[in-house]
């Protein structure tokens, strides 16, 4: 599965990088996350709860952040594990100044598996779209205000 997005902010290139890394951010602004904890370096530990279909579950893994480059790109790699299975991914986001504002583009491939794949194969894409969308969404709210 591949995703993309672009999405602007109003607001300064570093202040959306420092914001797209802060932790308490990323916890409020990710759907359905319950907890998130740095447990090394660029590494966090994180509990989200997620809802495909009837598929229901949560999720506990692991959020890795590597090839920073500040304030311009970073790669995100992502894997959970729960009772309807599994899911991981790796991410790719990019800022870039555009007349005052900042444009975050991602790109992204995922892969999931166990029973959350077999039910809800079809639904996927669309639903990490709206994620996508939703989380930022929540940041261009935190960073502008």
């Amino acid at each position: 599965m591949h995703v993309e997005g672009s999405y602007t902010f109003k607001a300064p290139r570093e202040a959306v990088f420092a914001l797209l890394l802060d932790p308490e951010s990323l916890k409020s602004c990710i759907p359905g996350c319950e907890s998130m904890a740095l447990i090394g370096p660029e590494t966090y530990e994180a509990t989200v709860k997620v809802g495909i279909a009837a598929v229901k579950g949560t999720y506990k893994g692991q959020v890795r952040i590597s090839d920073r480059v500040e304030p311009e790109s970073y790669k995100m790699a992502i894997e959970g594990k729960g009772g309807p299975g599994f899911g991981k991914g790796e991410a790719l986001i990019m800022l870039e100044d555009k007349d005052g504002q900042t444009i975050v583009k991602v790109a992204g491939d995922g892969q999931i598996g166990g029973m959350i794949a077999g039910v809800a194969q079809r639904l996927i894409g669309g639903v990490s779209k709206m994620m996508m969308d939703q989380f930022f969404g929540c940041m261009a709210k935190k960073v502008e205000s």
